[in-house]
């Protein structure tokens, strides 16, 4: 038994064999995969409900194998055994680089039939007898799009008694070492869309599903032979016609052939696009978009009073099913769709609440253990198709110990640590030999603040931040994590980590961190970094807080932070006391901020905070996708902060539940699936703060309520209320002449001042911790100011009315 080929050029081979059973077995289990995506069958009925068989894994050291009973499809007599395979991810086109045949140069099938018949058991694989030929499917690619000639699909050519004239396959080399069973969990249609609005435009058809998705459209027409309908797709429309700059060179369009004669309903089965919009040109009766990703189990939800929030929160969700088809990508439609370790590393804690994603990202750290083994690094994108080297980078490589980390604070499992372990502690090691005298990783290449909003168009890397500063902050984080997890699993090795942790974590304050607290480069990623990974002691960590939220109020609560420090800004914030400060920029509209892509409509998180410019237009850098996870790592803030929910052990056994309400939210129910059963978190705020609490039997929980209240609770269904802790007596209305200091110790006064302030004079920044602050007021502002108008003096006392 080995796999098999066809002995001609084809995107997409059809296979088949005959074979004649003189009795039913007791039972019939087919086992199949694919160098490529197969669709099998037997008997002409499709095998299984999966979709993108057998997925995307490092085909060279793992290709997975599906196992299906068949029992109930075997026939006495004859039989017939098919398959198609599409080019896929082995032989197609894949990445940036534009390279096809990463695996394979032709796709290949491997089929393995076991008939047990009592003791006996009759094995029918994929040998010489199979046979190969052509049929409907002319193109298969995965950016470009499927092609399908329903009139040259061979009638029966799955069923027994075939007669067509196909030719005899080839036997394809192929390590059978590497076939494992199925551990990613399927790929499935998940749910269908129906259009939002239709316009007819140049005599063709534009569809809006009103949500940006991967998948691909099913499509029910009625036509003459030889008719065709052909399907662009996109995220984006322009001027009322598809926009199709964010695929950059994928094509991503379907061509339906039709057949002639009556009803037919079609959808591609070997390609997958992403996209919201879809422009139809042909004849066609109904339309639909079919929701395609990895069918797991949705594990965490929350809702609030928030609208925006409540769409952030959604887009979140969207933006993860649609970058889960197989495997953890960084986005769905353009000529990439690429297992990026960076956008996953940022996002996992997010990702492990959303979804249980044990399988997928269980079957993915194998691939990523496999590649480096190999390699001697972790490649930046698992699997590994780039044409140059990895070198070892915060963020994306250290993801080999972050990853783990985050699955077993979810799950409370240590085998996932153990399976881990040495691709963990071969990281650390590698980096280990890498730092100079003074212990810091100083040198190399590194992508820093990946999409810093300052960073140059052309140099995504270009943000704020120095690199190393984040390299070095992101070297003690994981260096900690490796010496908990040795320190867990009791290896030989738990004290040599535990005193690199220390050093790494003393080389980081010793260059970058003053006596007082002061983070080098003064960036709020800088700050970020520093409080959340505990690299300072509690004293500068209170300055580091409140120089942090002074940089937030200076930037008018607009993000400044790329890929390593969005997810830690609002955390670093509420760790430090500046819970409003958070709330602001949480809530903030203008761009570049949380909601800004809310307001503009987006449906799902975009790869940059302005890929679409307030003006509307597209932000042309290449490097715009409007569905990209990363950003959407803020979630983690909103389950552990407004839900209220962390675990205090692995697992979820003990947690605390704390709600922070701010920002005007006045309700937020939060729900969440762990391994011991279900927690439910319900909060409202009326004239008092109440709180409903469900939590699993055999859990515990620390209740902490916003006054300071404490609790221990077991499982079972809890309520608590209390007053919220406000200020004695009316506050003093603040005037023209209240110095800037104390107005900026409001953040949402200062935000205001500084938005209006910001309408006149753009990039000139009131700054209110200069020492001057302390006495100068806006009157003071007005009188230095050139130009400075009556208008904007209205607009200041506007904002400090509001």
């Amino acid at each position: 038994m080995s796999f098999v080929t066809a002995p001609f050029p084809a995107e997409a081979p059809y296979f088949r064999r005959e074979f004649t059973c003189d009795r039913l077995p007791d039972h019939a289990r087919l086992q199949v995969t694919a160098l490529g995506i197969v669709e099998p069958y037997l008997n002409g009925t499709r095998v299984g409900d999966e979709v993108l068989a057998p997925g995307w894994t490092s085909y060279r050291h793992r290709l997975q194998v599906s196992t299906h009973d068949v029992t109930h499809l075997i026939r006495s007599g004859a039989n017939a055994l098919g398959a198609i395979v599409g080019e896929g991810w082995a032989a197609g086109r894949l990445g940036f680089e534009g390279r096809r045949h990463h695996y394979t140069k032709r796709p290949a099938l491997y089929m393995r039939l076991e008939l047990t018949y009592g003791e006996q058991t009759v094995v029918i694989a994929t040998d010489e007898q199979w046979r190969a030929g052509t049929g409907a499917v002319l193109a298969a690619s995965l950016y470009d799009g499927e092609t399908y000639d329903a009139r040259r699909e061979p009638r029966g050519w799955n069923l027994p008694g075939f007669t067509g004239t196909w030719a005899r396959v080839e036997p394809f080399e192929w390590d059978l070492g590497t076939l494992v069973p199925t551990v990613a969990t399927p790929i499935r249609r998940i749910e269908e869309l129906t259009p939002v609005e239709t316009v007819i435009k140049d005599g063709k058809t534009i569809v809006d599903f009103g949500q940006n998705i991967s998948g691909w459209v099913r499509l029910t027409v009625t036509g003459q032979a030889g008719q065709s309908v052909t399907i662009r797709h996109a995220e984006l429309l322009k001027d009322g016609e598809l926009d199709v700059e964010t695929l950059r060179t994928a094509r991503s369009t379907d061509r339906y052939i039709l057949r002639g004669g009556g009803r037919e309903v079609w959808e591609p089965r070997f390609t997958f696009h992403g996209f919201r919009y879809a422009e139809i040109d042909g004849p066609f009766e109904e339309v639909e978009a079919v929701v395609v990703h990895s069918d797991m189990r949705r594990t965490g939800w929350l809702e609030t009073s928030h609208e925006l929030l409540n769409r952030l929160h959604a887009n979140t969700v969207w933006s993860m099913r649609g970058n889960f088809v197989g495997l953890p990508t960084d986005c769905p439609q353009r000529d990439e769709r690429l297992g990026w370790t960076g956008d996953l590393n940022a996002f996992a804690p997010t990702a492990a609440f959303l979804y249980d994603v044990r399988d997928v990202l269980g079957s993915w750290l194998q691939d990523l253990a496999a590649e480096q083994r190999e390699k001697g690094y972790v490649p930046w994108v698992v699997p590994d198709v780039l044409s140059t080297p990895s070198s070892p980078t915060a963020l994306w490589s250290d993801v080999a110990v972050s990853l783990p980390w985050v699955l077993y604070q979810e799950y409370g499992d240590t085998e996932i640590l153990r399976r881990c372990y040495d691709s963990m502690a071969a990281f650390i090691r590698d980096v280990e030999t890498r730092l100079d005298d003074n212990g810091l990783w100083s040198s190399g290449f590194q992508f820093g603040d990946w999409l810093d909003p300052d960073a140059p168009p052309d140099n995504a890397a270009g943000g704020k931040t120095d690199r190393h500063l984040v390299a070095a902050a992101y070297l003690a984080k994981t260096t900690r994590e490796m010496a908990d997890t040795a320190r867990i699993l009791a290896t030989a090795d738990a004290g040599h980590f535990a005193s690199l942790a220390e050093r790494t974590r003393d080389a980081f304050r010793a260059e970058y961190v003053t006596k007082n607290g002061r983070v080098a480069g003064e960036s709020t990623t800088a700050y970020a970094l520093a409080i959340c990974f505990d690299l300072l002691d509690p004293g500068q960590e209170a300055h580091a807080g409140a120089r942090l939220a002074q940089l937030v109020a200076k930037a008018g609560f607009k993000i400044s932070t790329g890929f390593a420090g969005t997810p830690l800004v609002l955390p670093a914030l509420t760790k430090t006391g500046h819970l409003e400060e958070a709330y602001l920029l949480l809530l903030e509209t203008g761009c570049p901020s949380f909601l800004y892509p809310v307001t503009m409509g987006a449906t799902t998180i975009w790869e940059r905070w302005d890929a679409i410019r307030p003006d509307g237009t597209l932000n042309s850098t290449g490097m715009t996708s409007l569905n990209h996870y990363a950003l959407g790592a803020v979630c983690d803030w909103l389950h552990k902060t407004v839900g209220g929910l962390a675990p205090l052990e692995p697992g979820y056994r003990r947690m605390r539940i704390a709600p922070k309400p701010g920002g005007g939210l006045t309700h937020a129910t939060l729900t969440h699936t762990t391994v011991h059963g279900q927690v439910r978190i319900g909060w409202r705020l009326t004239r008092r703060f109440t709180l409903d609490v469900t939590i699993p039997d055999g859990t515990h929980a620390l209740v902490e309520l916003p006054d300071g209240t404490t609790a221990e609770i077991t499982g079972g269904s809890h309520s608590f209320g209390c007053d919220l802790p406000g200020k004695d007596g009316p506050p003093e209305p603040y005037t023209m002449d209240t110095p800037l200091k104390t107005l900026a110790g409001d953040p949402a006064v200062w935000r205001a001042v500084t938005e209006a302030f910001a309408k006149h004079f753009p990039g000139i920044p009131l700054d209110g911790t200069a020492p001057e602050a302390a006495t100068y007021s806006l009157n003071n502002v007005l009188g230095f100011v050139p130009g400075a108008s009556e208008e904007l003096a209205n607009d200041l006392k506007t904002a400090l009315e509001a």
